[in-house]
């Protein structure tokens, strides 16, 4: 069994029943929902096609809605046109059709936060050019790295710090939707600060929702304040692809290991996302450098791996999910399990941290975490341990989006108000008939009420013994 997970984008080359068995088949544990295309119709079409495979396969992969955020692009454009180095370009506020000489941006408000040698990227980062002129117009900028300019074409202004909202009304709508067609998990895009995702989930909240909320880290002001973002979100996605053109390209591997560590120090998931195959696009075979990257993301505690372009719209999404999960299984081989920690925060961290060590010392087949929220296979996770983590709920929510944490199998969903001895009941009679035999030691995590969030005390060793006396009870 694999312990990081793998993301992989829904889009057309992948949006059939047939195509998402396959990619579950070969390990896809969460499937993206990118809303910055496609009409509600199509993602409400999509999501059935996954739950109807979900249901078939009797394996409940989770869903995550991708927000697009306020990103910035270019207008529209008379023809797409190219700009070569030494060139000028003006950019307006007014909106027009562009050329060659006037362009404009979806947010011209942007330009008056503009001066006199400030950058703009242009189609992530390819073309790039720089301000020499401020009127009352707009800027005019000159070009230091030449390209095509088309309609649409993404801008990013590094260094210079906007006022634009993270969540767009666009977002809103994007939430109520999600919410009201049962997603797993929310990614908020192009997050600031802590404040924009304390907003978020007050909107969640709102409309009646309970999803874990991830902040996408894509902004030079989102790594300035990770560590209050890491405290109040759910989870993180180390979105490398605009923060490559926010801040200088060389820092994002430091700044990935960075936010890899932090998340993992405070139990909070984290994925890391674009780019890792792309030459997969177009090809069957990855490039050497792309398996070292994912090996590299395993090493430093990456909770999940993400596809994008690769699934979405590549030629080859099932190749790409096989060479991600090869990867990551040859990787784990040499994996540092067993984590250390200076400070453990609470009770129910103190005794995840305990199963995880007893595991290790009696060799354990898995570890057994009933829960109702997910928060104490969480706090199992954070350490962690080699053996499997099997997730035991009666919540079918809670259930899918635990496929999103490292080395948990969300195993068996129970009955609810069952009291502990009941609980381990149920699941000696299904796991020691399946999956486990009699002499295989598990260690079991309860709570002392059944069913109470963060009322996780008791730490259970299960052996042949256990196991013999619980097999001949009726649960």
């Amino acid at each position: 069994m694999k312990k990081t997970k793998i993301v992989a984008t829904l889009g057309p080359a992948t949006a059939s029943e047939d195509m998402i068995e396959k990619l579950i088949n070969e390990g896809v544990d969460v499937f993206r929902f990118n809303f910055s295309h496609g009409e509600h119709k199509i993602h409400k079409e999509n999501l059935q096609k996954v739950r109807n495979v979900s249901e078939k396969l009797n394996k409940h992969v989770a869903i995550l809605q991708d927000l697009s955020g306020p990103k910035i692009r270019i207008g529209e454009v008379k023809e797409p046109f190219n700009v070569s180095y030494g060139e000028t370009i003006k950019i307006v506020k007014e909106e027009v059709i562009g050329t060659k000489e006037k362009i404009t941006i979806n947010h011209p408000e942007i330009l008056d936060k503009l001066k006199k040698g400030d950058m703009l990227y242009i189609a992530d980062g390819l073309i790039r050019l720089e301000v020499i002129d401020v009127d009352n117009e707009g800027v005019t900028a000159k070009v230091l790295v030449g390209g095509v300019i088309s309609s649409r074409k993404g801008v990013n202004f590094p260094k210079v710090k906007l006022d634009i909202s993270s969540l767009t009304e666009k977002d809103i709508k994007d939430i109520e939707f999600g919410i009201k067609e049962g997603i797993d998990i929310i990614a908020l895009s192009f997050v600031k600060t802590p404040e924009d995702i304390l907003k978020a989930k007050e909107i969640i909240k709102s409309y009646g929702g309970d999803q874990p909320l991830f902040a996408k880290i894509e902004k030079h002001e989102a790594v300035e304040n990770i560590e209050g973002i890491i405290d109040v979100s759910d989870g993180i996605i180390v979105a490398r692809g605009d923060l490559g053109v926010e801040i200088e390209m060389e820092k994002v591997p430091v700044i990935q290991k960075m936010i890899i560590k932090k998340c993992n120090e405070a139990g909070k998931p984290v994925i890391t996302a674009t780019q890792m195959l792309t030459s997969m696009l177009n090809s069957p075979r990855p490039t050497r450098a792309e398996v070292s990257d994912i090996a590299n993301a395993v090493l430093d505690g990456t909770d999940a791996v993400m596809l994008s372009d690769e699934t979405a719209v590549g030629k080859y999404p099932v190749e790409a999910v096989q060479v991600m999960k090869k990867t990551i299984i040859e990787t784990e081989n040499i994996y540092n399990f067993h984590r250390e920690y200076e400070s453990i925060k609470d009770k129910t961290q103190s005794i995840a941290y305990s199963a995880t060590k007893l595991s290790q010392r009696l060799s354990a087949k898995a570890i057994v975490a009933f829960t109702k929220s997910g928060r104490t296979v969480i706090n199992v996770s954070k350490f962690r341990p080699k053996a499997p983590i099997l997730a035991i709920t009666y919540d079918i929510k809670t259930f899918r989006r635990l496929n999103i944490v490292w080395g948990v199998k969300p195993y068996m969903i129970i009955d609810k108000g069952k009291n502990s001895e009941e609980l381990l009941c149920h699941f000696v009679n299904k796991a020691y008939k399946e999956d486990f035999k009699p002499d295989d030691v598990v260690i079991t995590l309860v709570g002392f009420v059944g069913g109470v969030t963060g009322s996780t005390s008791i730490i259970r060793v299960l052996d042949r013994e256990d196991i013999n006396y619980m097999l001949k009870e009726e649960c």
